[in-house]
């Protein structure tokens, strides 16, 4: 992801969450932050989806990941799934873990494909109602079971 892929991404952001991170933000990320690492799918020369991690000592933390709507259930999320997890690999993390709000049914389903489980919960965590966070995690990311599901 470049800084010219930041209206795209954020057009994304915008249809996919109540409380989307401001255009800067990203920016920042980009700019500033070293531990951040952004990956992007396009087709046809639109950006369909992003996800993003940051790198924490030898955990890889997914703050963002998000399908254009109108991209969603056509499997662009499980590709972009694959890469996150090889690029977190990749970089030296250890394991993956997220956040996802408990209503997100179909992110729950796609997180729990790629080996993600329910570790806790963040009560409130999300500003725009309150509701609570799943926090979820990875077995060892070079383990033989997460290696096959990077493939």
């Amino acid at each position: 992801m470049t800084v010219a892929d930041i209206p795209d991404v954020h057009e994304i952001e915008r249809a996919s969450f109540p409380v989307p991170w401001p255009a800067y933000a990203f920016r920042q990320e980009l700019e500033m932050n070293r531990l951040a690492r952004y990956l992007l799918v396009k087709a046809g020369g639109e950006v369909v989806a992003y996800g993003g991690i940051w790198l924490m000592v030898d955990e890889a933390h997914v703050t963002t990941f998000a399908v254009l709507p109108s991209w969603r259930r056509q499997g662009i999320g499980g590709l972009l799934m694959v890469e996150v997890m090889r690029v977190a690999h990749d970089v030296g993390a250890s394991v993956a873990t997220l956040e996802v709000r408990l209503s997100n049914e179909a992110a729950r389903a796609l997180y729990a494909r790629f080996g993600f489980r329910p570790v806790g919960l963040r009560p409130r965590y999300y500003s725009d109602n309150g509701e609570d966070a799943l926090i979820m995690t990875t077995d060892r990311l070079d383990s033989p079971e997460m290696q096959d599901r990077m493939r």
